[in-house]
C-alpha cells in the first residue's frame, strides 16, 4: 500500500445526488467495483463481473469532487459491488470524513469481521445492510452455490448491526419470483426488534445479471408491507411506484 493507502480504490460510478439513499440527508453514491455475490436482480453487472475494459475513476478525480460540493452535500454513500472487498476502503473513508462528510456504507454481510473493524474506527455514521432471503432460500437469491453459502457470516453481520454501535438499516428488494409475501414475513420475523427495514420494489432496468425478472405491483407491495409491519413496525416501502 502505497501513502495515501486508496489509490488502489476500484471506483465505477457515480450519483452525484441522491435524496433516497441516506435517510433524511443530501447526499452522492460512489459505486466501488467487485462483488463476491451474483444476484440475479442486481442491475450493477458491470460492477459485479468487472470485465477488463471497465474505466475505473480515478480516487483524487473522486475526493476532488466532493471538495467542490462541501456545503451542498451532507453525505456520501459508499456502495457496490461489496464495499468491504475493497483495499484500501479505511483510508477512502477517512478522506472523505476528513472533509467532514458523513459516511454511509451498504453491505452484503458476507464480510462481518471487516464490518465490525471498520465500524469500531467510528468514521462510518450509518449502515445498509441487505437481507437477500430467508435462509433457506438466501445461497438462490444471492447467486451462490448452496455448497459454499456461509450463512453464518449473514447472521453474525446481523447480530452485530444489532448491538447499535452504528445507526443502521436492512433492507430487501423484492422479486415477483425470488420472493412471496410469506418470505417477507419470515425475513420480519428474523430480523425482529431493528428500527428500520426497507422494502425496495425490484426496477428492471434492462441490465440485470438475469433477464425475465418481475416486480410486485404498488398494491401488492403495500399488502407485503403491511404484513411484515404487523411483526415489525419500522418497515417501510422504498422506491415504490
Amino acid at each position: 500500500m502505497n501513502e495515501k493507502g486508496y489509490e488502489k480504490i476500484r471506483i465505477g460510478g457515480i450519483q452525484k445526488l441522491t435524496l433516497l439513499d441516506y435517510p433524511n440527508q443530501v447526499a452522492c453514491t460512489v459505486f466501488l467495483g467487485g462483488c463476491n455475490m451474483r444476484c440475479p436482480f442486481c442491475h450493477n453487472r458491470d460492477l459485479v463481473f468487472v470485465p477488463s475494459d471497465l474505466e475505473w475513476i480515478d480516487p483524487e478525480e473522486l475526493l476532488s469532487f466532493l471538495k467542490k460540493r462541501k456545503g451542498i452535500l451532507d453525505a456520501v454513500c459508499i456502495t457496490g459491488g461489496e464495499p468491504l472487498m475493497q483495499p484500501g476502503l479505511e483510508a477512502f473513508v477517512a478522506a472523505i470524513k476528513n472533509m467532514g462528510y458523513l459516511v454511509k456504507l451498504d453491505t452484503n454481510g458476507l464480510f462481518p469481521d471487516r464490518l465490525e473493524q471498520i465500524v469500531e474506527t467510528g468514521m462510518i455514521d450509518y449502515v445498509a445492510m441487505d437481507v437477500k432471503n430467508t435462509m433457506d432460500k438466501y445461497a438462490m437469491t444471492a447467486g451462490i452455490p448452496e455448497a459454499v453459502f456461509r450463512k453464518d457470516l449473514i447472521k453474525k453481520s446481523i447480530a452485530f448491526l444489532f448491538k447499535e454501535k452504528v445507526d443502521y438499516e436492512f433492507r430487501t428488494t423484492v422479486v415477483k419470483e425470488l420472493h412471496t409475501e410469506e418470505d417477507i414475513v419470515s425475513i420480519a420475523k428474523m430480523i425482529k426488534g431493528t428500527k428500520r427495514y426497507y422494502l425496495q420494489q425490484f426496477v428492471d432496468s434492462g441490465r440485470c445479471i438475469k433477464q425475465g425478472l418481475s416486480a410486485y405491483t404498488k398494491e401488492e407491495m403495500e399488502e407485503i408491507c403491511k404484513r411484515a409491519k404487523a411483526i415489525l413496525p419500522g418497515t417501510e416501502l422504498r422506491g415504490v411506484k
